[in-house]
């Protein structure tokens, strides 16, 4: 029965793979939760870099598997990296941290106010509305969900005034030589549909 033994050997062989598969995988997991303890004593000192640095040890470590953990370990290297100023690297560990876990509020709420910060209003209203559709009840989202919008059009009303400016900086420069300027030309916005029209006075 040389084949059955075979066989045998060969689930016994599988068998004892997958346990040393499992093992190694608990092994690297308790680890990582060190790593995380470390950062987290870190942070609560105030040693920031130090925090980050255990961090990226703990995602190093941890299982690709546990998707949970490694979004904590994001959202708090981002916490980390927020307090030393490297708003774009926060940035990317929120959104790190939501990929593996798109549900996660504290990650939202940050990544909306980093975005906030460089004026990145409406990636931060974006933010406070997946929070608010997550929970309703979330006062800090729902504040900026009704301030944000104002504040987007009132940049968008400035933003276009200095291009109305620039433009027509560009438009007297042209003139002159023909001994025209943009006091010339009248702009006239339609009421109904929002668009420009340009009349000519002498």
């Amino acid at each position: 029965m040389p084949l059955e033994d075979d066989r045998r050997d060969e689930i016994r062989e599988s068998e004892d793979d997958k346990f040393v598969l499992d093992y190694n995988v608990e092994e690297q997991l308790e680890k990582a939760k060190a790593f995380k303890k470390e950062g987290n004593d870190e942070f609560g000192q105030g040693n920031y870099n130090e925090s980050v640095a255990a961090y990226t040890k703990g995602l190093r470590n941890c299982p690709d598997s546990e998707a949970e953990f490694r979004s904590i370990l994001f959202a708090n290297r981002s916490a980390a990296r927020m307090k030393l100023g490297l708003k774009d690297d926060a940035i990317k560990d929120c959104t790190q941290a939501l990929e593996h876990n798109p549900n996660y509020v504290r990650a939202l709420l940050r990544r909306a106010k980093l975005y906030e910060e460089l004026e990145k209003l409406e990636e931060a209203l974006a933010d406070c509305n997946a929070v608010l559709q997550l929970d309703s009840c979330n006062k800090e989202a729902r504040l900026a969900a009704q301030r944000l919008p104002g504040e987007i059009n009132e940049r968008n009303e400035k933003l276009k005034t200095e291009m109305l400016g620039k433009l027509k900086d560009l438009g007297n420069m042209i003139l002159r030589p023909f001994g025209l300027s943009t006091e010339n030309f009248q702009l006239q916005q339609d009421g109904s549909s929002g668009g420009y029209s340009v009349n000519f006075k002498k």
